[in-house]
């Protein structure tokens, strides 16, 4: 079943889910676990997310079973192992995970970080529960030095740049959850659309999932009520490429009129000069995208101008 057909129309493809048979609690938060690879013992990192209480793990996994499968599926029945066909994006993983899920909330984070401050499912519930789209945590690196993880959105000599800084107090918004780590609201996140598989560039594709949810009235905002320790180091690749086109269309382009949006034409010279593609090329891209913005204008209620100018007040 694909989760987002009127926003997308992107299928998933097909997948194997092994476990996941006994909910390990009841507190309405589950948890989305992305592996980055290297050599970390799952069987003491299951154990100690087993304390935390979520109601289930989902473990997205590579295309190949591991060994200690069968071993882990018994000792860990809250834990649901889904083995992909194919390579997919951290975005499309996510959707997927949340089709598999019937939390209301789910926490997502990959094997190289380690949630560090003790916080429970409960009380995730209870912090976070029905306020927001997501809630992006505060990441140190193994030095417990802050990450800059707040991205906010700037208009800088007509072009959009984005400043990231450390997060110094509780509800700030965020243009996006650094890392894709934070926990999401399923519901809201079902109701934007997750996030676009047609773009492949981790980067854009963060991008136009925060920009989406802003204009279409949903809240990212960082809390400092617990936070993660990753191991390794962060890469950040803002090559403008296809993924920038389809996030600038769908998003930086339209205009925002009463009570809906829509992508003017006068925005096409613009496009087919900054594109790189001839003229039927360009012009394929951009009406697809036009009526995309078209099947979706009630769903706006800014443009992406207005928020930023407005974004210091969010």
């Amino acid at each position: 079943m694909n989760i987002t057909p009127s926003i997308f129309n992107r299928e998933i493809q097909s997948y194997t889910a092994v476990g996941g048979t006994r909910a390990g609690g009841n507190s309405g938060v589950s948890a989305v676990l992305l592996n980055r690879g290297g050599r970390y013992s799952r069987r003491s990192f299951f154990q100690e997310l087993e304390k935390v209480g979520f109601d289930y793990i989902v473990s997205m996994e590579g295309e190949d079973e591991r060994y200690d499968l069968e071993e882990l599926s018994g000792r860990f029945p809250f834990v649901r192992f889904i083995f992909l066909r194919g390579a997919l994006s951290a975005g499309e993983m996510l959707n997927l995970a949340a089709q598999e899920l019937s939390s209301d909330l789910f926490l997502v984070f990959w094997n190289d970080q380690k949630l560090f401050n003790g916080i429970t499912a409960s009380r995730m519930a209870g912090y976070f529960g029905g306020k927001r789209l997501c809630t992006a945590p505060v990441i140190q690196n193994s030095s417990f030095r802050m990450l800059h993880t707040l991205v906010i959105p700037t208009i800088e000599k007509g072009m959009l740049k984005t400043i990231q800084e450390t997060p110094e107090r509780e509800g700030l918004p965020t243009l996006f959850p650094h890392d894709w780590t934070g926990i999401y609201d399923r519901r809201r996140f079902l109701r934007v659309g997750g996030f676009d598989g047609a773009i492949s560039s981790p980067y854009w594709q963060l991008m136009d999932f925060g920009f989406r949810s802003f204009l279409w009235g949903e809240e990212i905002r960082s809390t400092q009520l617990f936070r993660f320790v990753h191991d390794g180091e962060y890469e950040t690749n803002v090559t403008v490429d296809s993924g920038y086109r389809l996030f600038y269309l769908k998003n930086i382009a339209p205009v925002f009129r009463g009570d809906h949006a829509y992508l003017p034409l006068r925005r096409f010279p613009v496009f087919l000069a900054k594109s790189g593609w001839d003229i039927l090329g360009s012009w394929h891209e951009f009406s697809h995208e036009r009526a995309w913005v078209k099947q979706n204008a009630s769903r706006f209620s800014v443009d992406a101008h207005t928020l930023i100018d407005n974004w210091e007040t969010q």
